[in-house]
Parts: structure tokens; C-alpha cells; sequence
């Protein structure tokens, strides 16, 4: 009968044990921390593209923002005869020139919308964590004052603006909205000559005038405020 001799086995030690575990829980540690640091690397890259981008978006609003404060500006000056065009008008219907202009600078607005593409994705994509604390809060604040304007621009504004032509279309004359594109079309201005009525359409000139005032003052402050995160982004990260 043939006997199987078995090697010998040299058994180890309790400290060549510790050894391979302790070389296996160094590796382990080591790439977990790898890991750690290769995520923490390509959050801050994306932070910072994420910062780049709705600072892009700054300088794009900031331009649009000068457009709107100079339209403004037309419409204000060109409101600023309503007390003289109303003693005018008031004491004779039929010298009424003066509204002219006025009606010019009452047939349209522009609101101001910000540049949303960079709040979107920080929103739907879960990127406002990837930020620091005074990133995220100084872009959080921004978006707070917006929506201020945009609330603002949709309710008292917009509704100056409705009772200001739902007014005027029952005083004037069709063909006075037609001399505004064509000066050599030639027709009555008033269409009414009820001075209640009047009196009714100039006290809501006097209103839409002060919420375009206010529409001014508001985007004023809120560009001083874009300029102002514009330097501070500049600066922190070495924009240009």
C-alpha cells in the first residue's frame, strides 16, 4: 500500500499574520482614501465650472439690465409732462397734443428676466452642495432679490400698465393710434370728451409712473448687486 508523505508546512506566526493584515488594511485604506480624493478633486472642478458659468450669466444680465434702465429712463422723461398735459387737456379737450408722448411711452414695458441656464442646473442637478457655504449663499440671496423684481413686474406693474390701456382705448381715437405709426394720418386725438373719464385715465398715468419709477430703483440696486458679485467672483477665482 503506497503511503502519501505530506509537505512539511511551516505554519506562521502570530506577527507574520498581523503583518499581511495590516498591509491589506493599509491598501484598502489607501485607495478608499484615493477615492475620497479623486471625488473631492472633481467636485471643486465642477464647483468651479459651476461658478464660471453663473458668472458668464452676471455679465450677460448686467448688459441687459443697462438696456432696460435706459428704456426706463425714456419712458419716465416722457411721462414727465402728465400735471401740464392734464391742466391742458382739462381745460380744453380738443388741445390735446400733449398726449402724445404720453401714450408713446405707456404702450409698452420691458421686464427683466435673468439668465437662468446656471440656476437651473444647479437646482435640478443637486449642484448647489458642491459649493462653499459663501457661494452658495451669495448666489441663493441673488435669486431672492430676482424674484422680488419678477413678482414685483408681474402683479402692481403689470397691472398699472392693464388699467392705463384699458382706459386710454376708451378715450382716444382709433386714428390717434395710427398718427403714433403714421404722423401724416391726421384725426381727433379724443375720442371722449368726458372729463371724469378723463380724470380717471390721468390718475392711473400718475400711478403707472410711480411703478416705473420703482421698476427703475429696483434694477438699479439689483445691478449695483450684480456688479458687485461680478468683482467678488472675479477676484476669488481668478476670472477674466
Amino acid at each position: 500500500m503506497e503511503v502519501h508523505h505530506h509537505p512539511n508546512v511551516e505554519k506562521k506566526n502570530f506577527k507574520e499574520y498581523f503583518l499581511e493584515f495590516l498591509m491589506i488594511f493599509l491598501a484598502v485604506t489607501m485607495g478608499f482614501f484615493a477615492e475620497s480624493l479623486r471625488e473631492d478633486i472633481n467636485d471643486r472642478a465642477k464647483a468651479k465650472e459651476y461658478i464660471q458659468s453663473f458668472y458668464e450669466d452676471l455679465k450677460t444680465d448686467t448688459a441687459k439690465i443697462s438696456e432696460i434702465l435706459h428704456f426706463d429712463d425714456e419712458k419716465i422723461n416722457g411721462l414727465s409732462n402728465i400735471a401740464n398735459c392734464y391742466d391742458t387737456v382739462l381745460q380744453n379737450t380738443q388741445s390735446s397734443s400733449c398726449l402724445f408722448r404720453i401714450i408713446k411711452n405707456t404702450i409698452s414695458n420691458m421686464p427683466f428676466q435673468i439668465t437662468d441656464r446656471t440656476l437651473q442646473q444647479l437646482t435640478n442637478a443637486g449642484g448647489f452642495r458642491l459649493l462653499q457655504k459663501q457661494d452658495a449663499d451669495r448666489i441663493t440671496s441673488y435669486l431672492k432679490d430676482f424674484n422680488y423684481i419678477r413678482d414685483f413686474q408681474s402683479t402692481g406693474y403689470q397691472q398699472a400698465e392693464d388699467e392705463v390701456r384699458k382706459i386710454l382705448s376708451q378715450v382716444i381715437n382709433v386714428k390717434a393710434i395710427l398718427q403714433l405709426l403714421n404722423p401724416e394720418i391726421k384725426g381727433e386725438l379724443l375720442f371722449s370728451h368726458d372729463k371724469a373719464l378723463l380724470n380717471e385715465y390721468f390718475n392711473e398715468l400718475i400711478k403707472y409712473d410711480g411703478f416705473t419709477n420703482a421698476h427703475r430703483g429696483l434694477l438699479k440696486d439689483f445691478m449695483n448687486n450684480q456688479i458687485r458679485l461680478i468683482r467678488f467672483f472675479k477676484n476669488k477665482y481668478y476670472f477674466e
